[in-house]
């Protein structure tokens, strides 16, 4: 699917309102997490082996929550999951794969980030069009996720990648670059002033 037919992808868009976060608060937090240029590279590296895989991907993920019935109730209305909202999601969540490999990490990518957070919290039902389905996403499973996000792509990296070196080397950058995000994605549900 071409990123303009991605129903509610907004990544670029000039009319997202800029990040509250700055680009020097931002590279603290990639201090922080030791993220290096070391680690952009392995990320394009990982962006070439995994943009094929996309799907694959997503099935494994997708099975995940829908084997939990308690993340599942997030993309669900008292009719039960609603398979609209599921395939919107995860035609941006696939976009996501491969946005977090060719990140750019500058205002624009922050302020899809901002757009992201949102998403999670006050607006998770709007860019959808949901009625009945949670309000937001609790943040427990918003930090929990990243456990399952970073373990399973090991296998799709080595598909593409045979030196173990280079597969722990972005597996280890894909990880920070989850952290990265979510971290960010964390704000809108922190009192104000202890982001």
């Amino acid at each position: 699917m071409a990123v303009s037919q991605i129903p509610g992808y907004r990544y670029g868009d000039p009319s997202l309102p800029p990040s509250s976060i700055s680009l020097d608060d931002l590279h603290r937090i990639q201090q922080a997490l030791l993220f290096t240029e070391d680690d952009v590279r392995a990320l394009r590296r990982a962006g070439e082996i995994l943009a094929p895989q996309v799907s694959d991907i997503l099935d494994v993920w997708y099975g995940f929550v829908g084997n939990h019935d308690f993340l599942l109730a997030y993309f669900s209305t008292p009719d039960g999951p609603d398979a609209d909202y599921l395939a919107r999601v995860r035609a941006r969540f696939g976009q996501w794969i491969l946005d977090t490999c060719r990140a750019e990490y500058d205002e624009s990518w922050l302020a899809y980030q901002e757009e992201i957070a949102r998403r999670h919290y006050q607006d998770k039902n709007k860019t959808d069009g949901v009625q009945g389905a949670p309000p937001f996403i609790h943040f427990r499973y918003v930090n929990a996720l990243i456990y399952p996000i970073f373990a399973t792509i090991r296998p799709f990296l080595e598909k593409g990648e045979s030196d173990p070196a280079e597969v722990e080397r972005m597996h280890q950058a894909w990880l920070k670059a989850v952290l990265l995000q979510v971290t960010l994605w964390s704000q809108p549900y922190l009192r104000e002033g202890a982001f």
